[in-house]
């Protein structure tokens, strides 16, 4: 690992597979897991018009906003945030499947 390695650009993928473990559980820990990254995108990410990308996650007292909000942070890693704290029975996984861009389609049966 680099040092520059440790940017967050705000993806999605890591609430996006708490999601998948909390529907495939019902552990509450993937939630709590998912709070916790919630709260650090508040408090080290929220700027005053939306959210920005930061350069580093290993010095809080300085992360290095970079000004840019990549738009797969509102397409995607909200949507999942919202799946995450949402009814776990908005969508069952035997009927319904995710594109990479986390739009539900339906399975249909053959």
């Amino acid at each position: 690992m680099k040092t520059n390695d440790a940017h967050n650009l705000l993806r999605p993928e890591t609430v996006e597979s708490l999601w998948y473990m909390y529907q495939i559980t019902g552990d509450k820990k993937y939630q709590d897991w998912g709070w916790e990254i919630f709260q650090s995108f508040m408090k080290y990410t929220r700027v005053e018009y939306g959210f920005t990308s930061i350069g580093t996650v290993l010095e809080t007292s300085n992360v290095r906003p970079r000004d840019m909000m990549e738009s797969f942070f509102l397409a995607e890693t909200l949507k999942y945030f919202y799946l995450l704290f949402a009814d776990r029975s908005i969508f069952d996984l035997n009927t319904w499947i995710f594109n990479t861009e986390a739009h539900p389609l339906p399975i249909f049966d053959h």
